[in-house]
């Protein structure tokens, strides 16, 4: 299952080579019936530097689902992965073994102000999560998603929240599981491969 939030900035007009995404392992309706897992394995996150870029914008592609995108699959010639709205000290990484043995980047997830407010400075807002296929059922999702919320804390905040397409079921799963409560829907919000879809808001406390 691809993790993936409104992915970044999600409401600001950006290059058609970004992929766009709801929380991929976001959204629910509700607490879901879903057990609290035990802490993952893997625990391998940074956070992303600038040589990342590269890595990154191959991952953010490969990981592209109609599950959680709002624009359309990216095409060549692909923006770079970071920008001015998009830097790297916003983001966190999961590295992995993969097939060859490498080490390499393996998952990513952003955390950003949801606003610039002074008032709103005790949110953070989780902006994208994405796992490449062949990392998933190591807990990586889960890993980021716990390390995205020390790193919240780390920051000053005592509240995260994230927005996710109402269909991604796998998504609000997850997010369920790891404490996150539906706080609102707008029904219809978006309307993707012929049919409407909800743009589903979910948070929780980071004080617990």
């Amino acid at each position: 299952m691809a993790p993936s939030c409104l992915s970044r900035t999600p409401w600001r007009r950006r290059p058609a080579a970004r992929a766009s995404r709801m929380n991929t392992l976001t959204g629910r309706a509700g607490r879901a019936t879903v057990e609290r897992m035990p802490e993952p394995r893997t625990r391998s996150t940074r956070h992303a530097v600038l040589a990342d870029n590269e890595a990154l914008g191959e991952l953010d592609r490969a990981t592209w689902s109609t599950l959680h995108a709002v624009q359309p699959r990216p095409r060549p010639p692909y923006a770079p992965f970071f920008d001015e709205g998009h830097r790297p000290e916003e983001f966190l990484v999961a590295e992995a073994e993969n097939a060859g043995g490498e080490r390499v980047i393996a998952g990513y997830i952003r955390l950003a102000a949801p606003t610039p407010l002074a008032c709103n400075a005790h949110v953070r807002q989780i902006q994208g999560l994405a796992v490449a296929g062949w990392a998933r059922g190591r807990g990586l999702a889960r890993a980021l998603l716990r390390a995205s919320f020390a790193e919240a804390r780390r920051q000053g905040a005592n509240r995260i929240t994230l927005r996710v397409l109402g269909h991604n079921t796998p998504a609000r799963a997850l997010y369920a599981a790891e404490g996150f409560a539906v706080e609102g829907v707008l029904p219809g919000e978006f309307f993707l491969h012929g049919r409407y879809v909800d743009d589903v808001l979910m948070g929780r406390s980071l004080t617990a």
